[in-house]
């Protein structure tokens, strides 16, 4: 009976240090997972590397957005008056709508200017203010610039066709000298009108705009009917 308690105290002992040891194994094994998820806790997480990469890419491309305008700014658009040409100018007695009596002016002109886009890496889509032909501060004919798209380092001639159709001119027609309707000497005139281009040098991100304004001092000369009157020392562009 000795021997058999003896025996299972043994296998008894042993079962409990087996369980001892598998404890601190399982102990040890459980310390490693905490450490592991203390490191990890103290890194930087995935999702704050994501919201990195947004907004350097934002910042990056706001960058490379600004570089693109500051270079299209300085690759303005060329606008240069080239002639005009009076095909009709006709003066005669008529009444406003009001009824009150007046010299009245009918005519027909054509003006031709050079449009030269400069940039090198984008076109431009071109419009304008109304051109005005005035005399005495009097608006004596209108006409616009077609709209239409210039493509990068080129050029064209655009003519625009100004009319203006029994227009009072009140005051101002005393000194305007005519005879059988026509004028006997020369009429100042202006012309004036804004030239307008905008440019998507990135799609629609980066959309520069240019302005340019134009002022031109005009003389009809009723012995040049017909024959393009040079503008070139004659505008003054803003």
């Amino acid at each position: 009976m000795g021997q058999e308690a003896t025996v299972g105290d043994t296998n008894h002992n042993r079962h409990r240090k087996g369980d001892k040891q598998q404890w601190k194994e399982f102990d040890a094994i459980e310390e490693e997972g905490l450490l592991d998820d203390d490191a990890y806790g103290k890194g930087v997480p995935r999702r704050c590397y994501f919201l990195a990469f947004v907004v350097g890419f934002f910042l990056l491309f706001t960058f490379f957005s600004l570089i693109l305008w500051g270079a299209s700014r300085n690759q303005k658009p060329v606008v240069t008056m080239k002639s005009i040409s009076f095909n009709e100018f006709g003066v005669q007695a008529g009444m406003d709508f009001s009824g009150v009596a007046t010299e009245m002016v009918s005519m027909n002109s054509t003006v031709k200017l050079r449009f030269r886009n400069t940039g090198t890496f984008f076109g431009v889509h071109v419009t304008s203010t109304p051109l005005v032909l005035a005399f005495s501060e009097l608006t004596v004919a209108t006409g616009t610039v077609k709209k239409f798209y210039q493509r990068r380092k080129s050029q064209r001639t655009v003519a625009v066709t100004l009319i203006g159709s029994k227009i009072p001119l009140y005051g101002g027609g005393v000194d305007l000298l005519s005879k059988e309707g026509k004028p006997i000497a020369p009429v100042s005139l202006t012309l004036d009108f804004m030239v307008r281009a905008r440019a998507y040098v990135l799609g629609r991100v980066v959309k520069p705009k240019f302005y340019k304004r134009v002022q031109c001092n005009v003389v009809m000369d009723p012995k040049k009917m017909n024959v393009p009157i040079s503008l070139k020392k004659s505008c003054t562009y803003v």
